[in-house]
């Protein structure tokens, strides 16, 4: 275990607190309970198009997490301190992977939810270095959690 600052305790407690927000904590709850997953960007832009609540969502979700996962992949916060508080940046990772390449190609910006994805990639390993197994159990549940959101979106 790396010696954690009092710095990156009071980061993270302040991550924390800007989660509690209404309007992000609105947009977290939507993005884990009803966004079902694309994979492509017609078919996002049918389901979630711009201007529209979920998009707003989505993009609330996306860019909060992306922002966290840039200040942690600098260092800013232990790995091993976030991960042990967090799980949800690789929810979110989960959920919007199916689309990354077709965005980045999109607009065509390589780097697009590089730190989300460099985020999620660490904490896989780190959950599998204590659970060997474990992130296919979590990737199975977040299957089944999608399936009622899915059924009520009329997949």
């Amino acid at each position: 275990m790396s010696e954690v600052t009092h710095q990156q305790a009071e980061l993270l407690l302040k991550l924390y607190d800007l989660r509690r927000e209404p309007r992000l904590r609105q947009a977290r709850a939507w993005y884990v309970e009803k966004f079902t997953p694309v994979t492509s960007p017609e078919e996002f832009m049918t389901k979630y198009p711009p201007g529209g609540e979920e998009s707003t969502h989505l993009r609330m979700v996306t860019s909060y997490w992306e922002m966290v996962a840039s200040i942690i992949n600098r260092g800013l916060i232990d790995d091993e301190l976030f991960f042990e508080n967090t799980g949800e940046p690789w929810v979110v990772w989960e959920k919007v992977k199916p689309l990354i390449p077709a965005w980045r190609e999109m607009f065509k910006s390589p780097g697009m939810m590089a730190n989300l994805e460099k985020l999620a990639a660490r904490m896989e390993a780190y959950w599998e270095k204590r659970g060997p197994g474990s992130v296919e159990v979590r990737r199975e549940f977040f299957r089944r959690m999608a399936q009622p959101a899915a059924k009520a979106a009329g997949e």
